[in-house]
């Protein structure tokens, strides 16, 4: 993203973008788009960012052309393959007899 100073000819867009409030300008040429103004008054930056961001753009892209070909895992899929617990389902307990590591003494101690 790229940020300019607005040129003086072009503040009235401002005006105009101040009005429509939330609302998404769009501007034409012979009735064709050509660019929009959005406000950025109440934006989620960090959607912002993600959304304009070309590398994210095309993993997004990616996943739902995976998703359209039925490449994908359920969760349960992936709570199994990777032995994970749910929140309704609690993990498993060590077997007893097990102990836990102690933590790591640095060398100075």
């Amino acid at each position: 993203m790229k940020a300019i100073k607005l040129p003086k000819e072009l503040e009235r867009l401002l005006d105009v973008a101040e009005a429509s409030k939330e609302e998404t300008l769009v501007f034409t040429d012979e009735k064709r788009p050509v660019a929009a103004l959005v406000s950025l008054r109440k934006v989620d930056w960090e959607s912002f960012a993600l959304g304009t961001n070309p590398e994210f753009v095309k993993i997004i892209e990616t996943a739902r052309k995976q998703i359209r070909a039925g490449k994908k895992t359920s969760l349960e899929e992936l709570e199994a393959k990777f032995k994970l617990a749910t929140p309704d389902k609690p993990m498993k307990r060590p077997p007893p007899g097990r102990r836990r590591l102690s933590p790591r003494r640095s060398p100075t101690e």
